[in-house]
């Protein structure tokens, strides 16, 4: 895979017969994946398994599932039956999740989020890959007394995490197959990023981490009206402090500063700095702040982007 978009409205949840038919005009743009986000509405692993059962050769992903509030017992049955379900085109999002949705929506202390997800994927490995887990830890406990294997669920789910900060990247790279950054610019994923996920991954004897970014963006001929339009919807990820740190360090003051909009050249030049600053695989989000004429456009342009790299254009 290297470019795909979110399948989330900026507005109100598509129905699922709206997300397959847009799944589908993805695919035929010529995009390699769907991604979806996790709230409270859909079950994200839930609505991959359906799109990418309805639509083949679309690859789907969760981007990203909170850790706190989960079990990977539980996670892992939702994961390998996505797996099975799409023919092996799944791909799971984990996350640390925030302190105020964990605390005030499901009542849970936010408490060692790090020390959670390293558990979290100490004992979710071995479920995905043999279907049993003789895991205790000082947070969670995972054990099998009867088989978790789902059949058909192959390859092995690959498994992200949505991370920025050092020691969550350092777990990452220990544990999981890649990344999920989001605002993440290119200085940050060039400076910071990816040289600390990808040293983490060697020093633990495991391949490179892919490095799947999520950027809004846009093709569009009122780039200051979107970006207004996305000020107010990045605004949230200001006031948390994992995102604020990232957004610094991508030399920006707003989240909407890191919006990727403009024509189709424009669009196509932050694409490739994005790829040259060490992301293997480029997720627009976001793609609905304009009207559906600039969603196609910016699709069209990723579809094509997406054949350049494929055929060996890349620069």
């Amino acid at each position: 895979m290297t470019l795909g978009v979110t399948l989330a409205s900026t507005r109100s949840p598509h129905s699922v017969d709206e997300t397959v038919r847009l799944a589908r005009e993805a695919r035929d743009a010529g995009l390699h994946s769907a991604w979806f986000g996790q709230t409270f509405a859909h079950d994200s692993p839930m609505l991959a398994a359906v799109v990418g059962r309805e639509v083949p050769g679309l690859h789907v992903g969760t981007a990203a599932l909170p850790v706190f509030g989960r079990h990977p017992l539980l996670v892992s049955s939702q994961a390998q039956t996505a797996q099975a379900a799409t023919g092996g085109r799944y791909h799971l999002g984990l996350a640390l999740g925030t302190r105020h949705l964990t605390e005030a929506a499901f009542g849970l202390p936010y408490e060692r989020p790090v020390g959670l997800l390293r558990e979290f994927l100490t004992a979710l490995r071995p479920l995905l890959e043999t279907g049993e887990a003789d895991f205790h830890g000082e947070l969670l406990t995972a054990t099998t007394p009867y088989p978790a294997a789902v059949p058909g669920a192959r390859p092995t789910v690959p498994v992200l995490v949505a991370a920025m900060g050092p020691q969550a990247l350092k777990a990452s790279g220990e544990l999981a197959d890649g990344i999920l950054p989001f605002l993440a610019g290119p200085r940050a994923l060039a400076e910071h990023i990816v040289p600390a996920v990808t040293a983490a991954a060697r020093a633990a004897g495991r391949p490179a981490p892919r490095i799947v970014a999520l950027v809004p963006g846009l093709v569009t001929a009122d780039p200051d009206g979107v970006r207004r339009r996305a000020a107010e919807n990045l605004a949230l990820y200001e006031r948390i402090p994992s995102y604020r740190r990232v957004i610094g360090l991508s030399g920006a003051a707003r989240a909407a500063e890191l919006a990727v909009l403009g024509d189709e050249e424009a669009v196509a030049a932050e694409v490739r700095r994005h790829f040259d600053a060490g992301a293997t695989e480029v997720v627009f989000t976001a793609t609905d702040l304009g009207g559906e004429d600039d969603r196609r456009r910016t699709w069209k342009l990723l579809g094509e982007l997406s054949a350049e790299r494929a055929g060996g254009g890349a620069g």
